[in-house]
C-alpha cells in the first residue's frame, strides 16, 4: 500500500555508510579515549551551509574574497521571490493590474473598501440644466443608459485598477421617442440594439457604455504615444475568445460570431490586436505621470502587506490543526534502579488504555513502577490578532482609510484626525472630478446631437465626512454682510451657481405672479401689516379704532396704569400764554421799598433736585434704547443718522414726552414704556411739553446758538427735576 506522505527522494539518497552510527565506552580510561578518537573523525563534516547557494547564479558571489575567507550574500527581495514566485510582486504594469484585480476579488477587506469608496463618491449623482424641459430630457436619458450604475463602475475600476477603458456605442432615436424624453413621465416605445448604432448624426446620442479590461488593451506604439496629443489603443483578443471566434461550436456561438464586426474576426484569425475606434474609446487614469503608458493601481503599494496577511492566515490554519494535539507517554519500570517491564505488564497497560478512549478522567490502579509524561503545546500563543495589526494598518493607510474609522486610533503616524480624514475625502473628490470630466464630454455629445443651446452639468450630494459646520456658518455670515458673493457660497456648498441663479429667478417670477406662496424668513415678515399697526398704536400715531379695535366704554372711576402713575402738577390749569404768568400791576411789593424788619438768615442745603436730575439722565438713555429701534423700524431706517429733520423731530418729541410722563425713580422697561406711550397724547402731558419748549427756546436765545446733544440732555434732565420738585421753570 502506498503511503500518503512518501519519503523524499533526497532523503532516500542520503543513505548512511555500512558502519556503526554511535560508539560507546566503558568505565576504563582506554575505552573512553578510543571512542572519542573515533568521534573526532566527523569534524570534517561540521561547517556552514548557504541556504541560497543555488541562487548565486543571479546574485553576487562573495566566495574566496581572501585566502580561506568567503562572504555570505544577504537575503534580498529578489532571492526571496525566486523561491516563492506566487508571493512575488509583479514588475510589469499589465501583471500589476491583473494582480490588483485578483486581490480585489479575493481579499474581502480591499473589496469592501473600494466598493464603499465608489458607492459613496457616486451618491446622489444627477444631471441638471438651466432649462427645466431639457433637464427632464437629460435625466430620462441618464436613466435609460443606467447612468448611476455606469458611474459606480467607473469609480470602482478607477480605484481598483487605476485605468478605465470605455467603449461608447451610440444610437439614433426617432422624433417621437425624443419628445417622450422631454416629458415628465416617458416610457420607451422602441427597442435599441446594435443594429441601430449608426454614425454620428442628428439625434444620435450615446446609448451604451462598455468597460474593457485594461489588461487586454495596449497602447499603440508604446512609449512613443507620449509625444502625440491623442493616443490610440489596441485590443489583444484573449486566446479563449480567439478560439471561439475561429471555431464556434454551438449555434448560439455561430450567431454571435456572425454579428461581430469583420475587423474583429480578421484580427482573431491573424492573431493580431484589434484597433479600437479612437472616437468611441475613452480612457481615464488615476494619477498617471506623462511618461507612463498606464497608471499604477493604489493596491500596488500594499501588495506585500496583503501577501503577509494571507500567509499569516495560512499559518493560523496550520496551527489550528495541532492546537489540540497532545502526547501522553506511560513509562513502565525505571532504568536508573534497573527495573525493566515484562511483556505481561506492557500488555496489561495497553489493554486498559485502549478500552477507555472516551473523554473524562481515567482512574488507574498500578504499582510504583509507572510514570506519566504529558507534552504541552504553546500554539495558542501564536493564534492572536496582534500579529495582524501592523499589516492591517498599512493596508488601511495605503487605501486612504483613516484609523478613526477602523478602530485602530493611535497607530504610529496616523493620529492626526484632520489630515487622515482629508486624505480620504480628497481621494474621493479626485474620483468625482474624473467622473465629472467623463460625463461633461458625454453631455456635450448629447447637446450637439439634439441641438441644445446649453449643455447639462453633473451634480452630487454633499460629502459629510469632515466637520465643516463652523466653516459653513462663517460663510453664511460673510454672505449676509456682502463680504463674499453668493456664487462663492453656493459653490462651497456643492451647488452650481448658474443653475441656482436660474432657479431663484424662476421662483421669484412665480411669487410675483402669485403662483407660489411667499417665503417667510429674516428678509420677509408675513405679518408686516399687523406689526405696523401695533407699532403705530404703541407710539401713539394711531388710535385703536384706526387699527380695527373697538374698545368698550370705561367704567366709572377706572384709570389706566399710566393715568395712575402721572403726578398732579401745578401747571395743569395754567394758560398756554406766557403772559398769564404775570400778576396785576401794583399788587406786588412797592417799588424801591425796604424791609421793615430783618430777614431770617438762609441756611445752605444741597439742591434737592440733584438726585432726580441724575435719575433723569439714566432714564433718557433707557428710553432711547427701547424707543429708537421701534421708531427706526417704523420709518424703515437703519440708524438714527439716516433720519430726516422732520423724522428726528418726531423721535425727539416722543422721547421727551416719554421722560416727562415717567414717575421719578420708576423702573423703565418695555412694558412700562409701552404704557407711557399709550397715553402720549394726554392733555396734561402736552401742557408740560409746551412749557418745556418755551424753556428750551429761552435757553437757545440766551446762548445765541443751537445746543449740543449733551447740553440738550442736561437741559431736559434739569427741566424734569423742576417739574417734579414743584419749581417754577420761569423763575430760573
Amino acid at each position: 500500500m502506498d503511503k500518503k506522505y512518501p519519503k523524499s527522494k533526497a532523503v532516500e539518497d542520503a543513505k548512511l555508510p555500512d558502519s556503526d552510527a554511535y560508539v560507546c565506552w566503558g568505565d576504563d580510561l582506554a575505552s573512553k579515549q578510543d571512542a572519542l578518537k573515533t568521534s573526532s573523525e566527523c569534524l570534517e563534516e561540521y561547517g556552514l551551509f548557504n541556504a541560497s547557494a543555488s541562487y548565486r547564479g543571479r546574485t553576487n558571489d562573495y566566495s574566496n574574497l581572501l585566502p580561506n575567507i568567503s562572504g555570505k550574500p544577504g537575503l534580498t527581495r529578489g532571492g526571496y521571490d525566486y523561491f516563492r514566485p506566487d508571493e512575488a510582486v509583479p514588475q510589469k504594469i499589465k501583471n500589476i493590474i491583473k494582480r490588483a484585480e485578483d486581490i480585489y476579488q479575493k481579499v474581502g477587506l480591499v473589496k469592501n473598501v473600494i466598493d464603499l469608496m465608489a458607492d459613496f463618491a457616486v451618491q446622489g449623482i444627477r444631471p441638471v440644466h438651466r432649462n427645466k424641459r431639457i433637464e427632464r430630457f437629460y435625466r430620462k436619458w441618464f436613466k435609460k443608459i443606467n447612468g448611476k450604475d455606469r458611474s459606480e463602475r467607473f469609480l470602482n475600476n478607477l480605484y481598483k485598477s487605476a485605468n478605465v477603458v470605455i467603449n461608447r456605442q451610440t444610437a439614433k432615436i426617432n422624433p417621437k421617442m425624443s419628445n417622450d424624453f422631454f416629458k415628465a413621465t416617458a416610457t420607451a416605445d422602441t427597442s435599441v440594439n446594435d443594429e441601430d448604432v449608426l454614425s454620428i448624426d442628428k439625434r444620435e446620442i450615446p446609448w451604451r457604455y462598455t468597460f474593457i479590461d485594461p489588461f487586454y488593451v495596449n497602447v499603440s506604439a508604446g512609449s512613443l504615444s507620449s509625444f502625440v496629443g491623442k493616443k490610440r489603443y489596441e485590443l489583444a483578443i484573449p486566446s479563449a475568445l480567439r478560439k471561439i471566434i475561429n471555431s464556434p461550436k454551438t449555434e448560439n456561438e455561430r450567431l454571435i460570431v456572425g454579428s461581430l464586426p469583420q475587423q474583429i474576426i480578421n484580427a482573431a484569425k491573424d492573431k493580431k490586436p484589434y484597433p479600437l475606434d479612437p472616437e468611441k474609446t475613452l480612457v481615464f487614469h488615476y494619477k498617471k505621470d506623462d511618461w507612463q503608458s498606464w497608471a499604477y493601481p493604489m493596491i500596488y503599494s500594499i501588495m506585500d502587506d496583503i501577501t503577509v496577511i494571507e500567509k499569516l492566515k495560512l499559518a493560523d490554519m496550520a496551527a489550528l490543526d495541532g492546537a489540540i494535539s497532545n502526547i501522553r507517554i506511560f513509562k513502565l519500570g525505571n532504568l536508573e534502579h534497573k527495573i525493566a517491564p515484562t511483556k505481561a505488564a506492557a500488555s496489561k497497560l495497553s489493554s486498559i488504555l485502549q478500552n477507555n478512549v472516551g473523554g473524562g478522567t481515567l482512574d488507574l490502579v498500578w504499582g510504583p513502577d509507572i510514570e506519566l509524561l504529558e507534552s504541552n503545546t504553546n500554539v495558542h500563543q501564536f493564534l492572536g490578532e496582534s500579529k495582524y495589526t501592523p499589516h492591517l494598518n498599512s493596508v488601511y493607510a495605503g487605501l486612504g482609510i483613516p484609523p478613526t474609522l477602523t478602530g485602530t486610533y493611535g497607530a504610529a503616524g496616523t493620529t492626526n484626525n484632520f489630515i487622515s480624514l482629508k486624505t480620504l475625502t480628497q481621494r474621493l473628490q479626485y474620483g468625482r472630478d474624473m467622473l465629472v470630466s467623463f460625463w461633461e464630454k458625454e453631455f456635450e455629445f448629447v447637446q450637439k446631437a439634439m441641438g441644445f443651446k446649453y449643455s447639462a452639468k453633473i451634480e452630487f450630494d454633499r460629502m459629510d465626512l469632515s466637520n465643516e459646520e463652523a466653516e459653513k456658518a462663517l460663510l453664511v455670515q460673510l454672505a449676509d454682510r456682502n463680504l463674499i458673493s453668493d456664487e462663492l457660497l453656493q459653490s462651497r456648498f456643492g451647488l452650481d451657481p448658474d443653475i441656482e441663479k436660474i432657479r431663484l429667478n424662476r421662483e421669484n417670477r412665480e411669487r410675483n405672479s402669485n403662483r407660489m406662496v411667499p417665503k417667510a424668513g429674516p428678509w420677509y415678515d408675513p405679518m408686516f401689516e399687523e406689526n405696523l399697526k401695533k407699532t403705530a398704536l404703541q407710539i401713539g400715531l394711531a388710535t385703536p379704532s384706526q387699527v380695527g379695535i373697538n374698545l368698550e366704554n370705561r367704567k366709572s372711576g377706572e384709570k389706566t396704569v399710566l393715568e395712575m402713575r402721572t403726578p398732579v402738577n401745578k401747571f395743569e390749569n395754567v394758560k398756554d400764554s406766557s403772559e398769564s404768568l404775570k400778576g396785576e400791576p401794583q399788587q406786588g411789593r412797592p417799588k424801591n421799598s425796604k424791609d421793615s424788619e430783618k430777614r431770617k438768615t438762609k441756611d445752605f442745603s444741597p439742591q434737592t433736585g440733584a438726585k432726580i436730575n441724575l435719575w433723569a439722565d439714566s432714564a433718557q438713555e433707557r428710553i432711547a434704547e427701547i424707543i429708537n429701534p421701534i421708531l427706526l423700524n417704523y420709518f424703515d431706517k437703519k440708524n438714527m443718522r439716516s433720519l430726516s429733520n422732520d423724522e428726528y423731530s418726531q423721535v425727539e418729541e416722543m422721547r421727551t414726552k416719554a421722560l416727562l410722563s415717567a414717575s421719578p425713580y420708576e423702573i423703565l422697561n418695555e412694558k412700562s414704556i409701552g404704557n407711557i406711550l399709550s397715553n402720549i397724547e394726554d392733555k396734561n402731558l402736552n401742557n408740560i411739553y409746551k412749557y418745556y419748549l418755551q424753556f428750551l427756546n429761552s435757553m437757545i436765545s440766551s446762548y445765541g446758538r443751537e445746543l449740543t446733544v449733551g447740553e440738550l440732555k442736561n437741559l431736559k434732565s434739569y427741566f424734569y427735576s423742576m417739574v417734579y420738585e414743584n419749581i417754577n421753570p420761569t423763575e430760573e
